[in-house]
């Protein structure tokens, strides 16, 4: 009843001492604006246009000066004459100084959004490296998700990190190869309008996977322009890409893109590589402030792989730095999604935001890690496939509460997300073709349902957002090879504080402190295995730093940070056993900067230490396999009304443990990309290149125990994937 009554009040309070403007910012094309900068200059106070370009601003009286900035548009500052406002924003290039740092809990959106306005992306693998301190890895030929390293966590193929598209999740939950498996690959670059991520487990939003992080990416609303696109460039790569706009007026919006890539690849075998992406989008802009967004979108691929060699067999001139052991690895997969989001602005201060969703999706794989060591007759080749649905839904309560000058943004929200995977396995097999056994053959079903509260109080220069998760798991297995019919079944549930505090000196400092509790849930096979013991390990996370500008066209942030992670089983899917994984303890440092030298140049660049180990070890033997220590990336683009565009981009990963006592290393590398693009009139002419110093280096690595078909006794040793040797393609755009 006490809380009922404190809500009241404060609803009261709001309505008798809250003066304020409200409004909506658009487009030069009257187009709305999605997170416009709104900040009143006398007063400090300052809100963002949501996905409608619709704001309301509290603490503004007739005469205030309010400055509203974007990151695609010139800046305007406007008196308040009205309590109604109606904002044009006209286009105009990118500009450092026109960025204000204002007081929200996502203030690190302004480091991803000022990189894709400087330097955009090529491929949907680069969407990842967007993040700062974030790496990744190919090693099966280009169709199978990236290894990703992030904060000290070889994350695998996702088990750490919480990915998401427009809502919908990305993360594959108990799949065959790995937890957490993230394929990126349906999405076009291109298509991407934002990225919205964060380091650590510190929002009530995000549930499970993320306690390194996570990352959101949202695809445009509207085009620009169609355009045709073809790319073509050494061993054999070709790719076509067509985004057309269906319709784009005030209210509605509506397009589909397609791309198709082919390549044979660098290694002696070639890879015979080939995917293709559809996706559509709609949008409509509703009466009342609403919004409707559909949208859809498939993709297959299919590839052979030369996988991962080792060492010995190089130096020993068995095969070349680029040959296979079993060049008979590789794979299919494809994924279908369908997703729906609905805003309802219920009146000024409420909206509430849905998303509900479904995906298709497909998985075979095979690979030889060990060759000879398991079987010495057949081989060790094994395929793992599955076939799932996902079926979701998102629902999220947003109020804001006006206190005097405290402004409280509440959000509270509920999901459900089902996973529905039939006949999941893992099978020994020959060249693909022959059968030697079943290993593990089942099917799941998994079932996450949470709730979570959030506010985000701001009362002069200060910020508090505390939060509140709630995660119910269940987890079904049943067992195909069992001779008799048995599903085995446990529930577990979590709970996840959070605590974020934020110190705004003005709009070029802020301080900020980050607490919070998150988790990763463990394979299916492994909580019945385990019969519901230690299967939802808990991550707590601290991150203390800064953002600050100390001049108008440069940017730094930096932090110091903790993550401990409790004590887990962990499934491996390539030998279909549960192995122990102990408690772990990571810190380090982050630092970035931003700073746009004259109109048209702009450099970035950010550096990473991490501290790494596992915390019940003997010190000789506490490392954390493969956890990066040293991680720098940085580049120069140069972009000019002229219509030419060139960026230089280097990313720097250091040698690191590849097993627990060090005795084996994982060699480090630098790498340098760049290209060359100008546009003239309708048509774009483009050179990208990869490697330009043709480096030596291994794209993956691990410490593996393998033995060769000619060898008495196993080694263990560096297994490598090589990385890209120089590689140039040509690309031609023609826009209309």
């Amino acid at each position: 009843m006490r809380v009922v009554l404190s809500l009241v009040l404060i609803i009261s309070l709001s309505r008798s001492f809250a003066q304020g403007v409200r409004g909506v910012v658009l487009s030069q094309d009257k187009k709305p604006l999605v997170n416009a900068t709104i900040y009143n200059l006398q007063t400090g106070a300052h809100e963002h246009s949501n996905e409608n370009g619709f704001f309301v601003l509290r603490d503004v009286r007739k005469g205030d000066s309010l400055r509203i900035t974007h990151v695609s548009c010139a800046p305007q500052t406007i008196a308040v004459i009205s309590d109604t406002l109606r904002i044009i924003l006209q286009s105009a290039a990118f500009q450092l100084e026109n960025v204000t740092i204002t007081a929200s809990v996502r203030h690190l959106n302004i480091i991803s959004d000022i990189d894709l306005e400087t330097s955009p992306v090529n491929s949907s693998q680069e969407l990842l490296r967007k993040v700062p301190g974030l790496f990744i890895g190919q090693h099966a030929g280009g169709g199978k998700a990236e290894q990703i390293f992030l904060r000290g966590f070889d994350i695998d193929h996702g088990t750490d990190i919480n990915i998401s598209v427009d809502g919908m999740p990305v993360n594959m939950v108990s799949h065959a190869h790995g937890q957490g498996y993230a394929d990126l690959h349906f999405l076009i670059p291109e298509s991407i309008g934002k990225i919205d991520f964060d380091k650590g487990p510190y929002y009530a939003n995000r549930g499970n996977l993320a306690t390194a992080g996570y990352v959101s990416f949202e695809t445009k609303d509207r085009l620009h322009n169609s355009l045709v696109q073809l790319e073509a460039g050494k061993f054999n790569s070709f790719r076509t890409l067509g985004m057309f706009n269906l319709l784009n007026n005030e209210k509605n919006a509506a397009w589909f893109a397609t791309d198709y890539i082919r390549t044979d690849g660098y290694f002696d075998s070639p890879q015979n590589f080939s995917r293709i992406n559809l996706m559509g989008k709609y949008s409509a802009w509703l009466p009342g402030n609403d919004k409707l967004t559909i949208s859809a979108s498939h993709f297959k691929s299919q590839w052979n792989a030369s996988g991962q060699i080792p060492d010995r067999a190089v130096k020993e001139g068995l095969i070349g730095r680029f040959g296979a052991i079993d060049d008979t690895e590789g794979g299919n997969t494809s994924r279908s999604n369908i997703n729906l989001q609905f805003l309802k602005q219920v009146d000024e201060n409420t909206f509430v935001k849905n998303t509900a969703y479904f995906s298709r999706y497909d998985f075979e794989l095979y690979s030889n890690f060990t060759f000879w060591l398991n079987d010495p007759v057949n081989g060790d080749q094994i395929r793992q496939k599955e076939k799932r649905n996902i079926i979701g839904f998102q629902s999220e309560f947003n109020r804001n509460f006006y206190l005097h000058t405290t402004v409280i943004d509440f959000q509270a929200g509920v999901m459900l997300r089902n996973d529905n995977i039939s006949n999941i396995e893992l099978t020994r097999t020959i060249n693909r073709k022959t059968i030697i056994e079943p290993v593990v053959l089942g099917d799941i079903n998994e079932t996450n349902l949470a709730g979570y509260a959030n506010a985000e109080i701001r009362t002069g220069k200060w910020v508090f957002n505390p939060g509140l998760r709630l995660d119910q798991l269940k987890f079904d297995y049943t067992d195909l090879l069992s001779d008799v019919y048995k599903q085995q079944s446990q529930s577990k549930s979590i709970l996840s504080p959070k605590l974020n505090i934020i110190y705004n000196k003005g709009h070029r400092l802020q301080y900020f402190l980050k607490l919070g509790k998150g988790f990763h849930s463990n394979d299916t096979r492994v909580v019945v295995a385990q019969q519901g013991n230690k299967i939802l390990p808990a991550a707590y996370g601290a991150d203390l730093g800064v953002i600050w500008k100390p001049l108008p066209r440069l940017m730094l942030n930096a932090s110091a940070w903790y993550l401990y992670l409790e004590q887990e089983f962990v499934y491996v899917g390539d030998e279909g056993v549960v192995e122990p994984g102990g408690k772990t303890r990571r810190q380090g440092i982050d630092f970035g900067a931003r700073y746009q030298f004259g109109k048209y140049v702009f450099i970035n660049g950010d550096l990473t230490y991490t501290y790494a180990r596992a915390t019940e070890e003997p010190k000789e033997a506490n490392r954390i396999p493969l956890a990066p220590r040293i991680t720098a990336a940085g580049g120069v683009s140069f972009k000019f009304p002229s219509g030419f565009d060139a960026s230089i981009k280097t990313r720097y990963l250091g040698d690191r443990p590849a097993n627990e006592d060090n005795s084996i290393v994982a060699k480090g590398y630098c790498i340098t990309d760049a290209g060359i693009h100008y546009q003239w009139g309708k048509f774009g002419f483009g050179i990208i290149t990869e490697n330009i110093f043709n480096v030596r280096w291994n794209e993956t690595q691990f410490a593996t125990t393998s033995r060769l078909q000619h060898e008495p006794e196993a080694v263990e040793e560096i297994h490598f994937t090589p990385g890209t040797p120089f590689n140039v393609r040509g690309v031609i755009t023609y826009k209309f």
